[in-house]
């Protein structure tokens, strides 16, 4: 089999047979393929895509090329949800502790981030103390102890998709449905959870920027993971506005807190509780109304925020943030940002938002460079609010920046004020 035979199916638009898929994946993880041909091959996708069943067998290979985690061990179902990436996007840290604590084991692996959308592994990491990175054992140990763990994506799993997405990034071909598919999903895959909750982003701060690819996207993911055996659902959500009120990672994790306490309600609240009442659908624990009600209930009762506070002391965390968040990373500059004008808040851009917080040092440029855990924004109003002149819309945190001038005055850019109300945008789009 001959790596130029299979660029040139894909170049003329001839569907890939499973052989020829599998032969590609492993030939390249293993270093016997180069990097010109599959970027050739990268490329052929980019213009003329997979079907979805290339797609699933593009998938299940990269899965096989790896470590695949197997959770025969817990009595019951497992659910793992995963999230297309968004400004301000904190929900495992709140979802987990829900669906945990009615009953449904939540293993979870997450990553750290690069760019603007921040990932769930560095808002743990903010937590003093708190270890991502353990050995299987102690991470089963934990799930059969409080049925919720986070933990650092393994370099034993999906040696494939590490090896090709370094090459999609430096070759214009990341922006690919099926590469994102079988990107995300071979992972997920590999996780080994029996449901899988996908949250789909769409919107400025989002990858997929509008409503049509964002379905695409998430009717293939769910195909596959159909395909794949797997009891599989997509929520396409609202990214067009930041998800809270807290961006920057110490900061978000005190603003799930106080979800988790009942003492926040608004969007991040809404999505949290729709994920967690698909989440346990999936796993058969009910209808969607008994469900809703059951994640509202581990809320109102305690239990989910008890589910939170056990995982971060299995996790080496230090649990007195909880009461005590001056425990956790703390911003030494802090700059108030006030509204030049009366009216209302027409529009918050979550991608320059992003990259504001990017900017004061919750992010990442590149891979190598360190997070400020304390760096920040929080927002003070939200879309359809009244705001006065004089009024604070926003102070932005950081450790590592002294002026502030210039991201203030593009701050007063990114927080549009009209003369009229608006209606807040829904936060949920779509069902698939």
């Amino acid at each position: 089999m001959l790596m130029y035979e299979i660029i040139k199916k894909t170049k003329n638009k001839i569907k890939l047979n499973n052989e020829e898929i599998v032969f590609l994946v492993n030939n390249y993880t293993k270093g016997l393929i180069p990097d010109y041909q599959v970027s050739a091959w990268l490329m052929a996708v980019c213009l003329n895509s997979l079907t979805v069943d290339e797609t699933t067998e593009l998938t299940l290979a990269m899965r096989d090329t790896g470590y695949k985690m197997k959770f025969d061990f817990i009595d019951g179902v497992t659910v793992d949800k995963h999230s297309t990436g968004g400004v301000g996007d904190k929900t495992s840290l709140i979802i987990g502790p829900i669906v945990a604590s009615c009953g449904v084991c939540v293993p979870k692996m997450s990553g750290k981030g690069l760019g603007h959308t921040g990932g769930t592994i560095d808002k743990l990491e903010s937590i003093p103390g708190f270890k991502t990175e353990l050995e299987f054992e102690d991470f089963k140990n934990i799930l059969l102890k409080n049925k919720f763990s986070i933990i650092s994506q393994s370099n034993d799993m999906v040696l494939a998709d590490k090896k090709m997405y370094a090459l999609r990034d430096v070759t214009a071909t990341v922006d690919s449905i099926p590469l994102i598919c079988s990107s995300i999903m071979s992972k997920k895959l590999a996780m080994g959870a029996d449901c899988i909750l996908l949250d789909v982003k769409m919107g400025s701060g989002a990858f997929m920027k509008n409503l049509e690819d964002a379905k695409v996207l998430a009717e293939t993911m769910v195909k596959i993971g159909e395909n794949a055996e797997k009891k599989c659902r997509a929520i396409i959500t609202n990214m067009d506005f930041p998800l809270g009120k807290n961006i920057g990672n110490s900061l978000e994790v005190i603003e799930c807190i106080e979800i988790l306490k009942g003492n926040i309600k608004g969007e991040l609240f809404d999505l949290s509780l729709e994920i967690s009442t698909h989440m346990l659908n999936l796993s058969g624990k009910g209808s969607l109304l008994e469900c809703r009600e059951m994640a509202e209930n581990s809320i109102k009762n305690g239990s989910a925020l008890k589910c939170l506070e056990e995982t971060i002391r299995l996790q080496g965390g230090d649990v007195n943030i909880i009461n005590d968040y001056k425990l956790l990373p703390e911003a030494s500059q802090k700059h108030e940002v006030y509204s030049l004008y009366n009216g209302f808040i027409s529009k918050i851009d979550s991608e320059q938002i992003g990259l504001i917080a990017l900017e004061l040092g919750a992010g990442r440029k590149t891979k190598e460079d360190k997070i400020d855990y304390s760096a920040g924004i929080v927002l003070n109003k939200s879309i359809g609010d009244e705001v006065k002149k004089g009024e604070l819309l926003a102070t932005l945190h950081s450790s590592v920046m002294n002026d502030f001038d210039i991201l203030s005055k593009r701050m007063q850019n990114i927080i549009l004020i009209g003369k009229d109300s608006v209606y807040p945008k829904k936060i949920i789009l779509d069902t698939i």
